[in-house]
């Protein structure tokens, strides 16, 4: 029986982690979780699956769903809250669900405790890769991606040597926009963008996924993962979304992990690994699918993805910026104070008036993650 502390249970991967656990309740127990401010549905989880420890976004949240817990369930909140989930101490998994660089201090945390990670939180790595690999090491513990493309990877290296590697191609789909010139996206809307082709998944992501900077976040989050230079790292536009990531070995074989567009799948594998279980649900047919479809991927058209090169290459808090940046501008993009093609210039213009350290402390990081933060609200759209 493995047993799980979620952070973030009423976002995207959160629920779908939750299909996981219900759908297999003989080899997963839900010991804590946490959520933000989604109280009718975490008090649905939590009469599901009657987790021992429950934390919210803040008081005024914890207030309003104390008296409608069961008998047994604790309550918290709050940052410490998020902490103290991480480090539930009946849990030997924590899954990393929230969204944004939230999730690092609850990730360091269930490391120094020797939990296992299922890594859904591509920003814990992207906002101080160093630390957490660091961590991860000293404490003997597994970082597991669940990122699809992420978990493609490490399928694909799984028995092999990284001395034998020439590259990783990690694959996008393209997002909403993806057959749309830069030139159409002035006046795209927030309802446009949120209208993804093939995954189903929350705002913020899907909003990186059009300006293709969830790409970028995924090539820091590699480089991390993995231990490889950003040099062997390429992205490859893959309309489909079959072939969730591919590695090439130095005799040119070339091995693929493919699969249809289901996040349960790379979730269950990083809390099964490294076994498999049975999932129901749809097998992959490619008689059905017919065809697949490949195309370069343009950096001129997805500056996003080169920011991210240039920040992960630069190093240090370069990173950190560039996902706080990016934070901030979606963010008001989805509130309407910005346009579609604002969150790029944004995050360019903070990335080019910020001055590097180069192997920053974990307060160093905090600065600078709220140094750009102020900076991204602070500027006005563009057009």
């Amino acid at each position: 029986m493995k047993r799980i502390a979620l952070l973030g249970s009423t976002g995207s991967i959160g629920t779908q982690t939750l299909d996981v656990v219900a759908q297999h309740p003989e080899y997963f127990e839900i010991e804590a979780m946490a959520a933000g401010r989604n109280i009718e549905l975490l008090l649905q989880q939590v009469q599901q699956f009657r987790p021992k420890l429950v934390s919210v976004q803040d008081k005024a949240a914890a207030d309003a769903i104390r008296i409608h817990l069961p008998a047994g369930t604790a309550l918290t909140y709050g940052d410490e809250g998020l902490i103290e989930v991480a480090s539930c101490a009946d849990a030997d998994t924590v899954v990393t669900a929230v969204m944004g660089s939230i999730g690092l201090k609850s990730t360091l945390a269930a490391i120094e405790q020797g939990k296992q990670i299922g890594l859904a939180n591509k920003e814990t790595l992207v906002t101080a890769g160093h630390l957490v690999t660091a961590a991860a090491r000293k404490h003997n513990v597994a970082l597991l991606p669940i990122d699809s493309e992420h978990s493609a990877i490490f399928q694909c290296l799984n028995g092999e040597s990284m001395r034998h590697l020439r590259s990783i191609t990690l694959t996008a789909s393209g997002g909403s926009f993806r057959d749309k010139g830069r030139e159409e996206l002035k006046d795209v809307t927030v309802e446009q963008a949120l209208n993804h082709p093939n995954w189903s998944m929350g705002a913020k992501i899907t909003i990186d996924s059009a300006t293709m900077a969830n790409k970028g976040l995924e090539v820091i989050e590699a480089h991390w993962l993995f231990d490889i230079p950003y040099e062997q790292i390429q992205v490859l536009i893959h309309p489909e979304s079959i072939i969730h990531s591919f590695v090439e070995y130095v005799d040119g074989s070339v091995i693929a992990q493919l699969g249809l567009p289901d996040m349960r799948v790379p979730i269950q594998y990083a809390l099964t690994y490294p076994e498999r279980i049975e999932m129901k649900g749809p097998s992959l047919s490619l008689a059905e699918i017919g065809k697949l479809h490949f195309r370069e991927m343009d950096m001129a058209r997805y500056p996003m993805v080169r920011y991210a090169y240039e920040s992960g290459q630069a190093g240090g808090t370069a990173t950190t910026v560039f996902n706080a940046a990016n934070e901030v501008a979606v963010s008001r993009f989805l509130k309407g104070e910005i346009g579609f093609l604002d969150i790029e210039r944004i995050v360019e213009k903070v990335l080019s008036n910020h001055q590097v350290i180069a192997d920053p402390s974990l307060a160093e990081i905090e600065d600078a993650d709220g140094r750009a933060r102020a900076v991204a609200a602070s500027l006005p759209p563009v057009e």
